[in-house]
């Protein structure tokens, strides 16, 4: 049975690295500027703490969501956001700090890409605080995502947005070529390829597209399968036939009019999905706010969880970020205790969480505490995808993806795998060859 349908009308936006949220000067919640991204110094056994994130249609107010949920901890509890123009900011702070070794003019706390981190703790030990301590229930929070968080088995960050993929499907399109939702769970590559022929028959639309020149079905193809690109820190191609498999399909469905590769991330979103060239999307749930673009498809969409090799419901991941206490925190109990109550799932003991509910409503950021999902925002059916809790299910598809080996050099990989699938589509090369010089061209790469 549906759940009552509520209104959510959520801010558009996307958490992908490839886009530069707001440009120029760092500026803080009250709008103030600044020539740096600069933090004002916590002091100890205070109230107010400073936080560093980027993206205010999407990240900032999950910040701020969390900051007034804390608030029914501490009433004089105060947190100075300070926006930064994109995620780049922050990564630069914290190079310049760890190589000159002073942290003084780091943020209390930071958002920072999940992709990223590992590589930055490695090289800047000293710029991060252990958060083993902070009392947080680590089960229910998603373990792929806190992957990304810790290092040597030790907790460094609290997770903010699910990555999760999802795969999408407009069921008036698969109608139109005498299929129902039903027709495309459980299913193979090979029988999607088969059923995306008869959708572009009967419609015209591709069943799938992606931006061409960063590929992300690699990624999240091989994970559902619960198989890393990466093998003991090198790349894992050649020699993966999980991956050599997932490229077959990839060329194979260019070919066969299925996969639309778009020329760039414009192509992709402006004319791929909101120039409704489409019937399905597979991506991370960032990808949400894009596809209601198109209002007249609303009602028609629907979730599910993604094809694989072999049929079983897949499960992945792609992009999203976590929050991480750095050393020049002065009061790091309570910097601890912020987050522990709030993206720590602390305050959804209840099955209800301010920080969960109003990052989802005010800017879209679906979180991966499985508590907090149970709330009547998560539970409601969502009218643009004909009523289904997608929010409560994206949740709990994060609790199913794969945690696999992760590497510094995963957008090295994916953009020579993306190049070298292009020139198979175009009979430049055979597959053996595009494989062996992408997973080549990377190991070069790993060596400058």
């Amino acid at each position: 049975m549906k759940k009552k349908l509520l209104s959510l009308v959520l801010v558009s936006a996307m958490a992908t690295s490839m886009v530069a949220c707001g440009s120029g000067a760092a500026t803080t919640e009250n709008g103030s500027t600044g020539s740096a991204p600069a933090a004002t110094e916590g002091e100890a056994g205070g109230h107010k703490l400073t936080l560093w994130a980027w993206d205010e249609s999407f990240n900032i107010p999950a910040m701020q969501a969390a900051a007034e949920d804390y608030k029914e901890v501490d009433p004089e509890f105060e947190l100075e956001i300070i926006t930064q123009s994109q995620s780049s900011d922050v990564e630069n702070a914290i190079t310049n700090a760890g190589q000159s070794g002073d942290f003084s003019n780091l943020a209390d706390i930071t958002l920072f890409q999940d992709h990223y981190f590992q590589q930055f703790c490695v090289n800047y030990p000293d710029a991060w605080v252990s958060v083993d301590d902070a009392g947080v229930d680590w089960n229910g929070l998603g373990a792929e995502k806190l992957s990304y968080s810790t290092v040597d088995g030790v907790h460094y960050g609290f997770p903010v947005d699910a990555g999760t993929a999802i795969m999408a499907y407009n069921t008036e399109y698969l109608a139109a070529a005498g299929y129902t939702l039903d027709d495309v769970q459980n299913i193979t590559w090979d029988e999607f390829i088969e059923i995306g022929k008869k959708v572009k028959e009967a419609t015209g639309k591709y069943l799938l597209c992606m931006d061409g020149s960063g590929n992300d079905f690699f990624y999240m193809m091989c994970q559902a399968e619960g198989v890393s690109q990466w093998k003991d820190g090198q790349p894992y191609v050649t020699e993966n036939q999980t991956l050599v498999d997932i490229f077959t399909v990839q060329a194979k469905m260019a070919q066969e009019g299925v996969l639309y590769l778009a020329n760039d991330w414009g192509d992709y979103t402006d004319q791929a999905i909101v120039g409704d060239m489409v019937a399905g999307v597979y991506n991370g749930n960032w990808i949400i706010p894009t596809i209601k673009k198109v209002e007249s498809n609303a009602g028609k969409w629907e979730i599910v969880p993604a094809p694989t090799l072999t049929g079983k419901p897949g499960y992945a991941s792609n992009g999203g970020s976590s929050l991480y206490i750095t050393s020049n925190c002065q009061n790091t109990e309570l910097a601890k205790a912020f987050l522990a109550y709030t993206f720590g799932g602390g305050s959804a003991a209840d099955g209800t969480s301010l920080t969960y509910d109003n990052a989802l409503l005010n800017g879209g950021v679906i979180g991966t505490c499985a508590a907090a999902a149970k709330s009547d925002v998560y539970q409601a059916g969502v009218d643009y995808f004909n009523g289904q809790a997608i929010y409560a299910d994206i949740v709990a598809y994060t609790q199913n993806v794969p945690v696999i080996e992760q590497n510094d050099y995963h957008y090295t990989l994916r953009e020579k795998l993306s190049n070298h699938l292009i020139s198979v589509v175009n009979g430049e090369e055979d597959i053996d060859a595009a494989l062996a010089a992408a997973e080549q061209e990377t190991v070069f790469a790993m060596q400058e």
